[in-house]
């Protein structure tokens, strides 16, 4: 098998395939697949490694040496599969490392790509260009699967007592169902711990972003250990402070000035946008809560005539918005900005770009939490100024905070 090139193993493939007729021979046949596609990407790298073709002339005094026979462990069960020598055993392949015996570079390589928004049959088609070997979408699928097992385990395990911020977002995705493609929400808890480190807390799934749903994703975080959050940073759905506080009762709760902003300038011209953003700013980054009302006084008998939303709407929300003057400049600089959870929905988007409408929400957990699990590898240090905020807290919050310090 490892002297066919991959025209070769598309024929070959084809043929197989056309031969599945029950469950038990859909896994010889990814078994097959599996062994055709390592050998023929170990022949590629050997081929790279040497630096001619097999049956050209070397010109190096470093050659081919025969074969040697290895076991690949993984989903696709036991194969055995037949590894390229070179004379000088200066060859060190990279989609089977030595003395490993599982797939797992190939694994991690299918699940990053999967966790960018590539389909099967386009990551199918990367590892044909990476490799020059052909491997199929069902096998990229059965890979992928091996992420809801993950995602069940991570979903359900053990979280801390006290988190000082969790940040609460929405992200509306299309799913089919039912024969229907309808929109849901996935629900995101980002905390930061007290170490000053982002941890994606959980995901759930709605078919609406309602402070009812919320309820459920409050009570699960308090059924997993949470006893305590000091701040906890919302968008204004109605009805979501109430529930917040339902399950944790001494949890101060700020409304999300980025949503707040920008759903302001959702219906201000382009001309005016920044000016009126401008003037919002003198709203939220004053230094107390009186200034703030002032400068909130000024900005409704400036703009008040020509949209009269804004002001209504800042008001209406005030008492949510203000959590932000009851802290210290250290604390405010950390949660005024949702800049946290912004990012990370950011590279959520990102990856279910290419994913229009997901077949189920299965689909849409294997990608959502991949790609929380690839951004997450950044979070190594703790946020911006959060020394600072931390000793903040400890002094306001000390009866809270004692215990866990």
């Amino acid at each position: 098998m490892s002297n066919l090139n991959s025209d070769q193993l598309q024929t070959i493939s084809k043929e197989l395939a056309k031969n599945v007729k029950s469950q038990e021979d859909l896994a010889k046949l990814s078994s097959m697949l599996v062994k055709m596609t390592v050998e023929a990407a170990l022949g590629a790298e050997m081929e790279e490694h040497l630096g001619y073709a097999k049956h050209q002339e070397s010109s190096t005094s470093n050659s081919r040496n025969g074969y040697s026979k290895k076991t690949l462990k993984g989903n696709h069960g036991e194969v055995e599969i037949t590894v390229p020598r070179d004379r000088d055993s200066s060859f060190e392949p990279i989609i089977v490392r030595k003395g490993e015996n599982r797939l797992t570079g190939m694994d991690e390589q299918i699940l990053a790509l999967y966790a960018k928004g590539m389909s099967t049959r386009d990551i199918a088609n990367s590892f044909k260009e990476m490799y020059g070997a052909d491997i199929s979408a069902t096998l990229v699928s059965k890979v992928t699967e091996s992420v809801l097992e993950k995602v069940i385990q991570w979903r359900s395990r053990p979280l801390d007592e006290v988190y000082p911020i969790v940040y609460l977002d929405g992200i509306v995705i299309k799913v089919r169902q039912d024969k229907q493609v309808i929109r849901k929400t996935m629900y995101i808890a980002l905390g930061i711990n007290m170490d000053g480190q982002k941890e994606c807390l959980g995901l759930w799934l709605s078919e609406t972003e309602s402070s009812k749903f919320w309820l459920s994703v409050l009570n699960d975080l308090s059924n997993r250990g949470v006893k305590d959050i000091l701040i906890a940073s919302v968008d204004g759905l109605s009805g979501f402070p109430e529930a917040i506080n339902t399950v944790f009762p001494k949890t101060d709760v700020q409304l999300c000035i980025v949503h707040m902003v920008r759903n302001s300038l959702k219906y201000v011209g382009y001309k005016e946008r920044k000016e009126v953003a401008a003037d919002l700013k003198q709203i939220y980054q004053s230094v107390t809560e009186e200034e703030a009302l002032h400068e909130l006084d000024k900005f409704e008998q400036k703009w008040h005539a020509k949209f009269p939303s804004i002001s209504k709407s800042w008001r209406r929300n005030w008492d949510n918005v203000a959590t932000l003057f009851l802290y210290p400049e250290a604390i405010r600089k950390v949660i005024y900005t949702t800049n946290a959870i912004e990012s990370l929905n950011s590279v959520i988007r990102k990856s279910i770009k290419n994913r229009k409408i997901f077949n189920h929400d299965n689909s849409a957990f294997k990608i959502v939490f991949l790609s929380i699990e690839l951004a997450s590898k950044k979070w190594t240090m703790p946020i911006r100024d959060w020394n600072s905020a931390m000793n903040q807290f400890i002094i306001i919050h000390e009866d809270r905070l004692e215990k866990y310090l």
